[in-house]
């Protein structure tokens, strides 16, 4: 059978596909080490069984702000009759809304930007959207259908930014220490989330501490607080058969090198909770778990978009409006960059030397499309999901890894009964596995100097206590130009003689290489765009998930080294920050936060 598997892809690589995807034995320039065609597929399926829960999750959501439905009255229709049916049928044309944006998007992204990463609504954003944009059942300050007008126009914004590199080039000058804390921020967010009320359950909330142990059974909930437990923790039945059956005897498998161990754990423990004559059954005998059965009894069928499909209105005089697009491009982008840098650091794809990746053009550009047509869909924004990270650590570098994400969205369209009825419990034990491989970025980042280490921790642990990317950036930009700020200028009004304990062991930072435009305007103009030296060196060390490159494992990182006529970082940061400031730029400064940075030589 492997001779077989052996043959398919080496057939596959030696055609045009092959070398589109640069898989490895194509022959093409810059071809990843690893990448190989069925790889890239169980990598594909993988991060579709990771993120299929978002088809019922973001329906949810979004159908509580009421869509296209009519309140009229100020109750917020809680017990009218007429208008819950008009909300579940929102709901239902939101779960094939959100499988078909979640189709063509990461389609995009792997055929367009040849990256393993799938996209789809994306959480936080959708809660903002509902309860606090249109607010529950309407009740907000502005209507569904002009929150969607927001959401169509950012995508526009977006993708002009996009266009023109801005916002690649903003990213890849942000000091070290504090960009590797983002993808380790991320990791302890995706295992937050894993262990928390959406995964395994371990985690539950208290009205004194805010988090406390979980996994208690319903009727042990705190009265009108749900997974609040009051007695009887760690006693549910689903939590222990995800922790086994998810968890642990995924890690076994993984330690053993089992191919496609967390796509098997996943499924795994979704079989197991399916039948309903079981403690540990997906579709209780309740009202609420009748009606997921009877659904997941459909199998097979197609929901018609009833509510949701074309429904925006172009109300942009309306300011609510235009504040609503701000918050949503800030965040968006905050978000969009973070998870786009540090998913393309763990599959070994950045220039160590230019700190970009491969695409990075293209994807941001799919990202921003896709969003206006997830707006013309009736869905809030789109953008890269840190649960490619699960596809990534099985081995996924190209875009065929997106595509078949993808196409598993485009079944999902016609099978959503099916695919809906993924446990939370059966992907809660991989979001933690994957959220302890991202962790390791913590070993490169400087703890020698404060001016370093203190924004790089506040981002790692500002991101996973607010479940907010965006929040830990901004708490590490601010804090690392306070300190680095107030640093520079106590040492030139001393002329040096008053530094920082262990100033010398900061970090050296250097603008890298490439241009702030990207090579089709050098196109256009009729210049050579000079190319770094260093190629990219890709990971070598196949689905195990590595987060450094083969030329960043060679680069020993030395503290307080010396670089000849390199300015220091912080004079940098001033410079850039009094001319951003002047051009009334410096809110896009902000920008630059979500990346994964990597050792380069100087």
């Amino acid at each position: 059978m492997s001779s077989y598997i052996v043959k398919l892809n080496d057939a596959v690589a030696a055609t045009a596909v092959g070398r589109w995807f640069k898989l490895e034995g194509s022959g093409a320039k810059g071809e990843r080490p690893g990448s190989r065609f069925t790889t890239e597929i169980r990598a594909g399926l993988t991060t579709w069984a990771a993120m299929a829960y978002i088809i019922s999750v973001n329906a949810a959501i979004l159908s509580d702000s009421g869509g296209t439905c009519v309140c009229p009255t100020k109750d917020l229709c809680l017990n009218d009759e007429v208008y819950q049916i008009c909300v579940n049928e929102v709901r239902q044309d939101l779960i094939t809304s959100t499988a078909a944006i979640s189709a063509l998007s990461s389609v995009l992204m792997g055929a367009l930007a040849n990256l393993p990463v799938g996209l789809a609504p994306g959480l936080g954003l959708n809660a903002y959207f509902s309860y606090s944009v249109v607010g529950l059942h309407g009740s907000g300050s502005i209507t569904y259908r002009e929150a969607l007008g927001a959401v169509f126009l950012e995508g526009w914004v977006f993708l002009l930014l996009s266009i023109l590199g801005v916002r690649q080039w903003l990213v890849r000058i942000m000091p070290q220490s504090l960009v590797l804390s983002v993808g380790a921020g991320i990791g302890l967010f995706i295992a937050f989330v894993g262990l928390g009320a959406n995964g395994l359950g371990v985690i539950g909330g208290d009205t004194s501490n805010f988090v406390a142990l979980g996994g208690c059974l319903a009727e042990n909930f705190k009265e009108g607080l749900p997974n609040y437990c009051e007695r009887g923790v760690l006693r549910s039945p689903t939590m222990w058969v995800g922790i086994f059956a998810g968890g642990i005897f995924t890690l076994m498998m993984m330690m053993y090198r089992i191919r496609g161990a967390i796509l098997l754990g996943i499924l795994l423990v979704s079989i197991i909770s399916w039948p309903r004559s079981t403690a540990v059954t997906y579709f209780p005998h309740t009202p609420s778990g009748d009606a997921l059965f009877d659904y997941f009894k459909n199998v097979v069928t197609f929901h018609k978009l009833k509510h949701v499909g074309n429904v925006i209105d172009y109300n942009y005089g309306n300011g609510r409006v235009w504040y609503a697009l701000i918050t949503f491009l800030y965040v968006d982008i905050l978000d969009t960059t973070g998870t786009l840098y540090s998913m393309a650091k763990f599959a070994g794809l950045r220039n160590p030397v230019t700190l970009d990746f491969e695409g990075s053009n293209i994807a941001y550009c799919v990202d921003a499309f896709c969003i206006s047509m997830g707006a013309l869909m009736g869905v809030s924004p789109v953008t890269a999901y840190i649960e490619s990270a699960t596809g990534i650590s099985e081995g996924g570098r190209t875009g065929i890894t997106g595509i078949t994400t993808g196409l598993m969205f485009f079944v999902s369209v016609f099978f959503a009964p099916i695919f809906a009825s993924i446990p939370s419990w059966a992907t809660g034990g991989a979001l933690v596995i994957v959220g302890s491989m991202m962790i390791r970025n913590v070993l490169e980042i400087n703890w020698h100097y404060l001016g370093d280490s203190v924004p790089a921790f506040l981002t790692l642990l500002i991101i996973p206590l607010t479940l907010n990317i965006a929040y830990g950036v901004i708490a590490g930009i601010i804090s690392f130009m306070l300190l680095n700020g107030f640093a520079l200028a106590v040492t030139k009004l001393s002329k040096g003689s008053i530094t920082p304990h262990e100033y010398d062991l900061s970090e050296k930072w250097v603008i890298p290489p490439g241009g702030i435009f990207p090579p089709w305007l050098y196109k256009v103009f009729g210049r050579t765009k000079k190319e770094p030296e260093a190629a990219i060196e890709h990971d070598k060390e196949g689905s195990t998930g590595s987060t450094t490159s083969v030329d960043e494992k060679a680069v020993p990182h030395t503290a307080g080294h010396t670089t000849p006529n390199v300015p220091r970082r912080d004079e940098l940061v001033m410079i850039v920050v009094v001319y951003l400031s002047l051009q009334n730029e410096f809110p896009h400064f902000l920008l630059a936060a979500g990346v994964e940075n990597a050792e380069f030589k100087c």
